[in-house]
């Protein structure tokens, strides 16, 4: 085979040679003027115009080579060549050293590398001629392009597998499934490489395909879902248009047959049998019953129907969309005592019917349900079913308001006994006859207090309680003219003192409890009373409503400032009831426009001739006096809670605490021993001792004193403790009757004071045990750290002792 390339390779090459000696494939680049070839190029430099060419063809190679040697594509070659060597061909571009050589003396370009023409087509270069001295260009660059030749090295493929086609079943012969496609590699321009047919190598008793489309068909016309629903067809494709020495490729195809609505329902039984208690209500589900279909999806939809008279009146069919199922229900109330059994035809048929094949029979079956009806001892039975009664609401105590019937509708016909549901009366307003079932009433109706009244009434079977029947009724109490028309409202009305007679002053209306079927209508006048008044009239309207007028010219308020005026109303009954009711009318000054000013030396009305700006103002100076009331309230009852905290007897609060050391002895303003002075007034204890009075030790003394009075001890040979006795059991006292305060001791005892002190004690708590404690002088010899606390003590004593003296 290689040699045959060769051979074909230096016929090509020949061909070229022709050709080129005859000039149809020489193609020619006329340079004009400077600057279009490389610089430094005498040519092309020259002035006038120049004649330069490539000699070349469009090269072949033919793909998969397995030769050894480098295969031959073809020759490129210029003009200006004169076989001395003096001229360089090079090529660049795809391959361009790699796959593709070029002899650079000969410009025969070879092969290196096994090409495949699915991979690439063509590759496209560029070839060049240099001087082989100066390296200067003697020709413009030229593109070619060299062709990969196609073999027959692909099979076909099927790429879009796997496939999966569906055909109805009892399609005709030739129905379309699917097309298969298979693809070839190979050069569709080049031979038959390409060309590709379709067989059938499996499956062909069924299916048929199409050799130049891959068009599946159908080859029968019984195939059926019901004995098979699917199909496996194995195609091939086979190039080189199905000659021998051919590529082939193949691929299973997966066909599904599809339902078609072919077959009827049919029942499995053609009777079914149910029982059900006469006491179930409307709506219980007696029983299913389903057709079987041997189709599947939609078309085995189906409905069901009662096809009989009876059963259409009595049952009713509702189909179960999930499992297509017939429901049978109880429609009307059944009666073991009127029908014992019901026979009901039941119908299915599919929802969904191919017109296509309703010759093959009818797509219906029909099946016989017998429903059997228990007996069971049912409760009594209200005849008739009223449920409204209506009673005078002046009926008397025990008056019969109506009569309820209840019947045992079991054949043993047991009494029936009556009761009310007390929950439904639990004022017991009504009673009921336990045998006969008579209501009565058992207290005073009143139609304004309940216009209604729903009871609910019990029938039992007298020999057994369980069977209870219920019935609502409902009982209206009828109105009676019990209730005297009243005042709507306790009306009050002004006149002027200027008023002028016939002058409108109040329009009054009524109000009455009753309801009468004809409506109210309410009749005014002045009540007896009053037929010597002069002052005022009455005018009634004649539509439930009547207008007070003056009579005299001018009212006096010094004279009289208030009259009182009794209005007889009466309604129109029967029987006719009548109240008696009083408009109060004040005398006030008015304005030259006769707008009120005051009434009885007080303001009546206020002028509205404030703008709404000034209006505001004033809403705000009264917002900020009542903040700043609260604001003085907040601020006392803090400071009075501040000097009650103050004021509480706590022992820990007369401990002051202060970890200043201080400035050293020249620095007099670190610390105010005002506060430490104030705690040790010699003098009150002093006098405290000395009075022994009940006004200032006894039980009355102010317990504020105490507190300051309790760490002022002084040295006395003879120390009364009664005291702090007292004292001490005072505040134990109140400590245990007051639940608010916390559980704490007011007073703490320090039973160690500590240790190593390179100085004695300051402390008051223990003044009592020694008698040097209260003579300061001893401070002075304790440096100058406490030279200024010696100074104040030692003043302190000065001035105590002088007021001893």
């Amino acid at each position: 085979m290689a040699k045959g390339l060769q051979g074909f390779s230096w016929t090509m090459l020949l061909l070229f040679c022709a050709i080129q000696e005859l000039g149809s494939w020489a193609m020619h680049t006329e340079v004009e003027g400077p600057g279009l070839g490389e610089p430094g190029d005498p040519a092309l430099l020259a002035s006038g115009r120049v004649k330069r060419g490539w000699v070349w063809n469009q090269f072949f190679v033919v793909e998969e080579y397995t030769g050894t040697e480098p295969l031959y594509v073809g020759k490129i070659h210029s003009d200006s060549d004169e076989g001395d060597g003096s001229i360089k061909y090079t090529i660049s571009g795809e391959g361009a050293g790699t796959i593709f050589l070029i002899d650079e003396i000969t410009g025969d370009i070879h092969a290196t590398e096994r090409l495949d023409r699915e991979q690439k087509t063509f590759y496209t270069l560029r070839a060049q001629a240099r001087d082989r001295q100066t390296d200067q260009l003697l020709e413009p660059e030229s593109e070619f392009i060299i062709k990969v030749q196609d073999i027959n090295d692909s099979e076909p493929r099927f790429l879009e597998g796997p496939y999966i086609g569906s055909v109805a079943e009892l399609s005709p012969i030739g129905t379309s499934v699917m097309q298969v496609m298979a693809s070839d590699a190979d050069d569709p321009t080049y031979g038959s490489s390409a060309r590709v047919v379709y067989s059938v190598l499996e499956g062909e008793q069924h299916f048929t395909v199409d050799s130049k489309t891959g068009v599946i068909r159908t080859a029968v016309a019984d195939l059926d879902r019901e004995t098979q629903d699917r199909y496996e067809v194995v195609i091939r494709a086979t190039d080189m248009a199905g000659q021998l020495g051919g590529l082939s490729g193949s691929t299973t195809v997966t066909i599904v047959v599809t339902d078609v609505n072919d077959n009827p329902p049919r029942f499995p039984q053609k009777m079914y049998q149910f029982s059900i208690v006469e006491t179930a209500p409307v709506g219980t589900a007696i029983g299913r019953v389903k057709a079987e279909d041997s189709d599947v999806g939609e078309n085995t939809d189906m409905t069901y129907q009662v096809k009989d008279e009876e059963g259409v009146e009595m049952f009713k069919v509702t189909t179960d969309s999930n499992t297509q199922e017939a429901v049978i229900t109880v429609q009307k109330p059944l009666d073991y005592e009127s029908k014992k059994v019901h026979t009901v035809v039941v119908e299915a048929l599919n929802k969904f019917v191919d017109p296509r094949f309703v010759d093959l029979g009818t797509f219906r079956d029909q099946t016989i349900v017998r429903v059997s009806v228990l007996d069971v001892d049912e409760p009594p039975e209200f005849r008739p079913p009223s449920n409204l009664m209506e009673v005078q609401e002046d009926a008397h105590v025990g008056s019969i308001v109506g009569v309820v019937t209840a019947l045992d509708p079991d054949t043993a016909n047991h009494p029936v006994r009556y009761a009310i549901d007390r929950s439904t009366d639990a004022e017991r307003i009504f009673d009921i006859d336990a045998k006969t079932g008579a209501i009565v009433t058992g207290k005073v109706l009143d139609r304004e207090t309940a216009g209604w009244h729903n009871i609910t009434v019990l029938a039992m079977e007298a020999d057994n309680h369980s069977q209870v029947s219920r019935a609502s009724l409902r009982i209206r109490i009828l109105d009676v003219n019990d209730n005297p028309p009243e005042l709507a409202t306790p009306y009050e009305a002004a006149v002027c003192e200027d008023a002028k007679p016939g002058q409108l002053i109040q329009t009054i209306s009524v109000v009455d409890r009753d309801e009468p079927q004809s409506g109210h209508r309410f009749y005014f006048t002045l009540a007896p009373e009053a037929t010597n008044n002069h002052h005022f009239s009455l005018l009634d309207i004649q539509d439930n409503t009547a207008a007070v007028h003056t009579q005299r010219v001018g009212f006096n308020r010094q004279e009289q400032d208030v009259y009182l005026l009794p209005i007889l109303v009466v309604d129109s009954g029967p029987p006719a009831l009548s109240s008696t009711g009083t408009l109060t009318i004040r005398v006030c000054g008015c304005d030259s426009s006769g707008a009120i000013q005051s009434c009885n030396s007080t303001a009546y009305v206020v002028s509205a001739t404030l703008s709404p700006g000034a209006l505001i103002a004033l809403l705000v100076c009264i917002l900020i006096l009542v903040v700043l009331v609260l604001l003085i309230l907040t601020l006392k009852r803090h400071h009075k809670s501040h000097l009650t905290s103050e004021d509480d007897e706590d022992m820990r609060d007369n401990v002051i605490k202060y970890n200043d050391e201080g400035g050293g002895e020249q620095d007099t303003e670190a610390y105010d021993m005002s506060a430490l002075r104030s705690l040790y007034d010699f003098s009150e204890i002093k006098a405290g001792d000395g009075g022994g009075g009940p006004g200032e030790g006894g039980p009355g003394r102010n317990p504020a004193s105490e507190l300051h009075a309790l760490p002022q001890w002084v040295q006395s040979p003879d120390l009364d403790f009664s005291v702090f006795r007292d004292y001490i059991c005072r505040k134990v006292e109140q400590a245990d009757e007051d639940l608010s305060v916390p559980p704490y001791d007011s007073f703490q005892t320090y039973a160690f004071e500590g240790s190593d002190s390179p100085v004695p004690s300051l402390s008051s708590i223990n003044t009592w045990s020694s008698g040097s404690e209260q003579d300061f002088s001893y401070l002075g010899g304790w440096g100058p750290r406490f030279r200024q606390l010696a100074a104040l003590y030692a003043g302190r004593r000065g001035e105590e002792d002088s007021e001893e003296s």
